[in-house]
């Protein structure tokens, strides 16, 4: 029998993908490559882009005032790069003049450094072995004599050597002087005006640059694509206003700071602690370098340089810690590993301008990707929200078998959200996603006797929270925890489920052994389970949780000998309606004075106790089934 050949159609989803990654792979290089060597343009490009979020608000607050825009956008602008300009001749000023004091700080510096030398109790041997072999290395380096040589060294002219001529440049003039001076400037004063340039026509033509890009990204939904992009210039505008608000103020206290304790230059230290701080981690740590070094140059003891570190030690923290929250949030939308990577790839991009740029830049694309659906993937790549929702993440941990750290971000979660929310919202969406997996094939049964130990684990370790909800002092700690809690729905949490007593309870119940909750297929099953009577018995109901065999003859057997008073069967499988109606039907015929709640937990189940058999009620979430149960086991006069 000839052998079947596979089908070329087979085939071409495949290549196809690998094209298209192939031609991202290119598009990417393309760009890296096009920003490297294009750089001389880009850089002007992106301080303009820059500078244009920063000014925007500013335009149109002229605006508002009947300012006509294109007079707003020139006042702004102008007033803008001419306190830049006096800021860049201020810094030259203070440049020019530390460099002139430069000399007369060298006996203090050295003075310290043989204080530092001479501090030490053996720092007199040191320093004799260490001149002793100094003087050996002059001495083995020194050229070998030729003892043949005559001790008479005769002059140039005597054995014909050539006298050694001196060429004097002549004293240059007006014009090369002119030229040696403004040559440097070239290229400052070139990006500067190409920055300035851009900058007014990207503030005079917003809108019309919006639309055209709008027009590239896709117009299949105007509406939201148009707003999106309004609501993402309204934030990275406010952003970048308030970092420039906030590092100029940590320039100013610097500055101020500096000057009062009497280190040289201050005004400079101040601009530079301003610029400094846009750079993410180091910025503030690079500023700190230098006035410290001055401090310990000016002053013969050790004070100065102490006050200035101390500055720095205080003001950081303060801003970055309590300032920098209350300005514009917990954090930039960064991740923390991407700004790093950011960092290091805009410098070796652009060099020392691309490392200020850096977190301002990867904003941009991060704000970008949340808004346009062809650059998710800057969003999931630089972004400090997680790429997998809540349910999604338990579920990939418990797949994991990682108990451990699913415990720990519930116990999170748990501080601004109760039990019984979390279990609905979070955990029980992921057995929704586990289930969905088992009726593909692809969730054999080792995995899921795996995954029912973990979520026997970590019901275990939450066996100490109580079903209360929280108050909210304490925050989300990390961005994981606050996706779950912003995902968990509160509004049905644990107020609406009373804790009852034993005296509300009836007979049947008081004993501790009236309630089971039984898997009705799977260890999926009897997952949920266990969360249904963790839950109960943090409520005043003992119950406990059975396996799927308990439907079994045998497990039959056993459990009409232990006659319950209530049996609550769970199922989440998205397709056995037909195996519940049948073990309804089989509790009913071997335990029929038994109370019956039925937990349909099928996403977007719509099963019915008519549809299901003869039952006592029927509930589609873990919340729903425990009201159920607490309202079926309480006095009829305690009600």
């Amino acid at each position: 029998m000839p052998a079947i050949e596979p089908s070329s159609t087979d085939a071409r989803p495949a290549v196809r993908s690998s094209a298209d990654g192939l031609a991202n792979v290119a598009i990417g290089a393309f760009v890296i490559a096009a920003l490297y060597f294009g750089r001389e343009v880009f850089v002007p490009v992106a301080l303009a882009i820059l500078f244009s979020f920063v000014l925007a608000p500013l335009v149109k607050g002229l605006q508002k005032l009947r300012v006509p825009r294109a007079l707003a956008v020139f006042a702004v602008v102008l007033i803008a790069f001419a306190i830049l300009a006096a800021l860049t001749m201020a810094m030259l000023g203070q440049a020019t003049q530390l460099a002139s004091d430069l000399p007369t700080y060298q006996s203090t510096i050295r003075a310290k450094i043989a204080a530092l030398k001479g501090s030490g109790p053996e720092s007199g041997v040191l320093s004799r072995a260490a001149d002793v072999l100094q003087d050996l290395g002059k001495e083995l380096n020194r050229p070998k004599a030729n003892p043949s040589a005559p001790d008479e060294r005769p002059s140039p002219a005597r054995d014909g050597r050539p006298i050694p001529v001196e060429v004097h440049q002549p004293e240059p003039g007006a014009l090369e002087t002119l030229q040696a001076f403004l040559s440097p400037l070239i290229h400052p004063l070139t990006t500067t005006g190409i920055v300035l340039i851009f900058v007014v026509f990207i503030l005079l033509k917003r809108e019309d640059l919006r639309n055209r890009f709008i027009r590239l990204t896709g117009t299949y939904d105007l509406q939201k694509t148009t707003a999106a992009f309004d609501d993402a210039a309204k934030r990275l505008s406010r952003l970048f206003l308030t970092q420039l608000i906030v590092n100029a103020g940590f320039g100013v206290v610097i500055g101020c700071g500096l000057w009062a304790v009497g280190v040289p230059s201050a005004l400079l230290w101040g601009i530079l602690a301003a610029i400094l701080r846009f750079i993410p981690y180091l910025g503030a740590i690079l500023s700190a370098v230098f006035p410290m070094v001055i401090a310990a140059s000016v002053d013969p003891g050790w004070m100065m340089l102490a006050l200035t570190a101390t500055l720095f030690v205080i003001a950081e923290p303060v801003v970055g810690h309590v300032i920098e929250p209350l300005a514009y949030g917990r954090s930039t939308g960064l991740s923390p590993v991407a700004i790093v990577v950011a960092a290091t790839f805009w410098t070796w991009l652009w060099g020392p301008i691309g490392l200020v740029l850096a977190t301002p830049l990867t904003v941009c694309l991060v704000v970008l990707g949340r808004h346009v659906e062809r650059l998710e993937f800057l969003d999931v790549m630089l972004g400090d929200r997680p790429p997998l929702s809540a349910p999604e993440i338990f579920y990939q941990r418990i797949l994991a078998g990682d108990p451990a750290e699913a415990a720990d971000k519930a116990e999170e979660v748990l501080k601004e959200r109760s039990l019984s929310a979390y279990y609905d919202e979070v955990a029980l969406e992921g057995l929704r996603l586990a289930a969905a997996d088992e009726a593909r094939g692809v969730l054999d049964a080792p995995r899921r006797n795996q995954i029912l130990a973990t979520i026997r684990e970590v019901v275990e370790d939450l066996s100490d929270h109580d079903d209360l909800r929280p108050s909210l002092d304490n925050a989300a700690a990390d961005p994981e925890t606050e996706a779950a809690v912003e995902q968990t729905n509160e509004k049905e949490g644990a107020s609406d489920l009373p804790v009852l007593t034993i005296a509300e309870l009836k007979e049947a119940f008081r004993d501790g052994g009236g309630v089971v909750c039984i898997g009705a297929r799977s260890q999926l099953d009897e997952a949920a389970a266990l969360m249904v009577s963790q839950i109960l018995g943090k409520h005043g109901l003992a119950a406990h949780a059975l396996p799927p065999t308990t439907l079994l003859t045998t497990g039959l057997d056993r459990l009409a000998e232990q006659n319950p008073a209530l049996i609550c069967l769970c199922s989440i499988a998205p397709r056995g309606v037909a195996q519940m109606k049948y073990a309804v039907r089989r509790l009913r015929r071997r335990i029929p004075d038994a109370i019956l709640v039925v937990g349909q937990l099928a996403q977007a189940s719509n099963a019915s106790s008519d549809f299901l058999g003869p039952m006592d009620a029927v509930e589609t979430s873990l919340r729903g089934i425990c009201r159920a149960c607490l309202a079926l086991a309480v006095r009829n006069e305690a009600k």
